[in-house]
């Protein structure tokens, strides 16, 4: 299946319009997210690699237009005007791992009309589905207070490539691995695993299962416990761990129960066996509101394994952004339907210490104090430098962290910023809207002057 063709049909529909009328001229497209979902003080620009990757292969095909036509039950010949259409704009982007808030462009594009429209979904697609499960997996960085954690989420993410992308952002907010093998071969990051009920059920009992287990693997090992009773599969996990000399660098994993109880007692009968340096990995449902319900309650847990909650977003698994021409040809536009207003023309964010950002006109001088946010990443097509790293990204998470509000940083109820509009982008508004509102009030049927 061509990525071209992964699109909605009335991108193409547009796009052939366009190219019919002569509408070549230069486009902004502006993406951003209209209202934080509930829950959240914030979201995690995240995407925009894999956005970027795609608008530099972007072509359109003799089987893409085949496709189209088909789609369309149309000949082809009727859409040759969309054959070997490429990419070759501008793309202004917020970095990926910068914290962002309501109305705030991710991502800026700016092309020949026809290319803007066609590559909308796929964008979409990219930034919304990251951006949203990178901002749940760094809400449990927040809830794990230190604490490690890892992905755990493959299987019950929504396809492999859904998977791979939750690896990924786990590990751009600071996650220490993954159990995707896939993920952790092709970005570097540590894979990490442990072993299944299943295993311990084929053995005689807990005690053969582990043995076996440590003559495959030299270590350091990791124990799942809970297979039958718990406190009785630790208390064989220390005995085995402590005969063969096993300690240090090993691990038990919790995987069901009241989580926080068990850890206690677990630690206790590590403890009492000598072994303080062995530690407690849980999983099983987790995402930031069970972590800190468990750091609450002072248990001692190592590592939080999370999967399906945060794989998926569980609580906010879409975003309602959206994809809105702001300037056509040089002439600023907006939409002016209820509750979907939007605001004309090319922009920036400006960021000023503790996340008091103000949106202002892509070309204006920033604030005093304030740096841009929306960098040029392609011109004419072409990346403006080489593929960002996750190092960079986690390092720029990382600072926007640490000045975020406190109060935008709660796991309940937490408060979201609030961007500004600038001076300069508030009076356009108004004077787009005013040339809007007179030309459709002098419009036939509105029983206006000069019907």
């Amino acid at each position: 299946m061509s990525e071209t063709t992964t699109t909605d049909l009335y991108e193409v529909t547009m796009a052939m319009s366009y190219l019919r009328e002569g509408m070549r001229a230069p486009a902004t497209f502006s993406l951003f997210v209209r209202d934080l979902p509930p829950g959240r003080g914030f979201l995690v620009a995240a995407g925009l690699e894999p956005a970027l990757d795609y608008l530099s292969r972007f072509r359109v095909t003799a089987d893409d237009v085949r496709d189209f036509a088909h789609s369309l039950h149309r000949p082809p010949e009727e859409l040759a005007a969309l054959l070997d259409l490429r990419f070759d704009g501008d793309v202004r982007a917020i970095p990926e791992g910068r914290l962002v808030f309501a109305g705030e462009p991710l991502m800026e594009v700016s092309a020949p009309l026809p290319q803007a429209q066609l590559v909308e979904t796929y964008l979409l697609t990219q930034v919304c589905h990251q951006t949203a499960v990178a901002s749940k997996a760094a809400r449990c960085v927040i809830a794990a207070r230190g604490r490690s954690l890892v992905d755990f989420s493959l299987r019950r993410d929504h396809g492999p490539g859904a998977g791979l992308q939750a690896a990924r952002l786990g590990a751009l907010v600071g996650f220490s691995g993954t159990s995707n093998v896939a993920a952790a071969t092709r970005l570097g990051i540590p894979a990490s695993g442990t072993m299944a009920h299943s295993y311990v059920e084929t053995f005689a009992c807990e005690e053969d299962a582990f043995r076996a287990f440590a003559r495959a693997h030299p270590g350091p090992l990791t124990f799942l416990v809970d297979t039958y009773d718990t406190e009785g599969g630790v208390a064989t996990a220390a005995r085995v761990l402590a005969d063969l000399r096993r300690g240090p660098g090993c691990a038990i994993r919790l995987d069901s129960g009241d989580l926080g109880a068990l850890a206690h007692r677990s630690r206790a009968l590590l403890d009492a066996a000598g072994l303080e340096d062995v530690r407690i990995i849980a999983s099983g449902g987790l995402d930031e509101y069970a972590i800190a319900a468990l750091l609450g309650d002072q248990a001692p847990i190592d590592v939080f394994a999370v999967g399906t909650r945060v794989g998926v977003a569980a609580d906010a698994p879409y975003l309602d952004a959206a994809y809105k021409l702001v300037e056509y040809d040089g002439r600023p536009v907006m939409k002016l339907s209820a509750a979907k207003v939007t605001a004309p023309a090319p922009k920036q964010v400006f960021r000023r210490p503790g996340c008091t950002d103000v949106i202002g006109l892509h070309d204006e001088e920033p604030p005093t104090g304030a740096t841009p946010l929306l960098l040029t990443a392609m011109r004419g097509g072409r990346r403006t430098g080489p593929p960002d790293s996750l190092a960079a990204a986690r390092a720029r998470f990382e600072a926007d962290l640490a000045g975020l509000p406190a109060t935008a940083r709660r796991i309940q109820d937490p408060e979201a910023p609030v961007p500004a509009a600038s001076a300069q982008l508030e009076a356009l508004t108004a004077e787009v809207r005013g040339r809007l509102e007179r030309a459709l009030a002098t419009r036939p049927g509105t029983g206006a002057p000069g019907r």
